[in-house]
């Protein structure tokens, strides 16, 4: 005699009806062909360097116009020189790259500010370090990793625009006034988002754990 058994998932059919709906509504979202000529223009699509960023840009707009909570782009793909990774030279590095991504991203925020998103929208941009003051050494333009002091920005919901928060000493080598920690960062984008840093936890290898460690405060300083 055969007996039906219950799913082990009591929602996993509710999950694939999820990731259909999911993927049925992708095309439309992604399809830039859409957007009118003038707006595929000022995010510097059709063109070089731009084109692959701007793509991606515009593309984080209609995702966020459609209710999409989290988006990540990534700028530089690959290794090393392909990336930000300025080992080789930071004047050719950085100016490579800081032309694929400059247009597009202005073009962002002032499309997300002109329908009204920008309100309602964190935008961070920066990296995990920054580049030592100092070459790598005779006949090496390339700059090494700097943990100890670099630059990242926010823009949009909550924050102040217009101003600049912390400084380097004179070399740019640390942070000496005013010094942010990532786990600050963290804090704040939680504020930001409307948690609390210190109650949001996940149990991890049998201890609650926090997204800040045990550290981590929020940057008042650079909220509106």
């Amino acid at each position: 005699m055969l007996e039906k058994v219950a799913p082990t998932w009591p929602h996993e059919f509710e999950s694939y009806e999820l990731a259909w709906r999911m993927q049925s509504e992708a095309p439309e979202a992604v399809d830039i062909a859409l957007e009118t000529k003038q707006t595929l223009d000022s995010y510097g699509i059709g063109q070089e360097p731009t084109n692959e960023y701007g793509r991606n840009c515009l593309v984080a707009r209609r995702l966020v116009e459609r209710g999409v909570r989290f988006v990540q782009l990534y700028s530089g793909g690959g290794h090393l020189e392909d990336t930000w990774d300025a080992h080789e030279s930071i004047e050719k590095n950085h100016g490579k790259h800081g032309a694929e991504v400059d247009q597009p991203i202005a073009a962002l925020l002032t499309d997300l500010e002109e329908r009204g998103l920008l309100d309602s929208t964190l935008v961070v941009w920066g990296g995990e370090f920054g580049r030592m003051p100092f070459s790598e050494g005779k006949d090496a333009p390339g700059r090494n990793h700097n943990p100890y002091g670099f630059s990242m920005w926010f823009a949009g919901a909550g924050v102040k625009g217009g101003i600049r928060y912390g400084e380097t000493d004179e070399l740019g080598f640390q942070a000496t006034t005013d010094p942010v920690h990532l786990h600050d960062i963290h804090a704040t984008i939680l504020h930001l988002m409307g948690l609390d840093h210190e109650l949001l936890t996940y149990f991890h290898q049998g201890r609650q754990e926090s997204l800040t460690d045990v550290g981590g405060r929020v940057v008042t300083g650079i909220l509106a």
